[in-house]
């Protein structure tokens, strides 16, 4: 009888233990979850100020930058492939972005400050909108009709802009 009482006793014990090391589990892993979500939030950010901080740093791209890029006819065939290009690294950010946001991996703020720069006009461009285009065949149509609610109010057609934007460059 004894026996049997002792054994009782150590599966209880035995199953508080198992109880103990589950709970103690879970605050591990929420505690990882925060430290992940914090990380990426960091790294989005430090991206974001580390292209701010270049930019600022460099003349000749700040030039380049505050140039009216509306225009494409005053544009050299230069300009207008490193607007492409830097819409391209924009959007990449913003997929990036939209992504961990949907997976609640960072706060929402990281997308709402990315989006607010480019409500600015970056996106309203004709350069802007046929690199959108090209890249929003890559993406969900919830994504699209997000982002283009946000930038555009409306759905993007290539109707309405110059899609021989880039019919000068010529490759070697």
């Amino acid at each position: 009888m004894i026996s049997e009482l002792i054994l009782l006793i150590v599966q209880v014990i035995a199953a508080l233990g198992v109880i103990v090391s589950v709970i103690y589990l879970g605050v591990q892993i929420k505690q990882q979850n925060e430290i992940t979500k914090a990380e990426f939030g960091h790294s989005l950010t430090n991206r974001m100020y580390e292209r701010y901080f270049n930019t600022s740093k460099d003349n000749e791209f700040s030039a380049f930058l505050s140039k009216d890029w509306s225009d494409t006819k005053k544009l050299t065939d230069t300009e207008r492939w490193r607007i492409a290009l830097y819409v391209n690294m924009v959007l990449v950010d913003i997929f990036d972005t939209y992504d961990k946001v949907e997976r609640d991996f960072v706060d929402k703020s990281q997308l709402d400050m990315r989006m607010h720069m480019l409500k600015l006009g970056t996106m309203k461009t004709d350069i802007a909108k046929v690199t959108w285009n090209y890249w929003k065949k890559t993406r969900s149509q919830n994504f699209i009709d997000w982002f283009e609610k946000e930038i555009y109010d409306e759905a993007v057609s290539e109707e309405g802009f110059d899609k021989n934007i880039f019919s000068n460059l010529r490759r070697n």
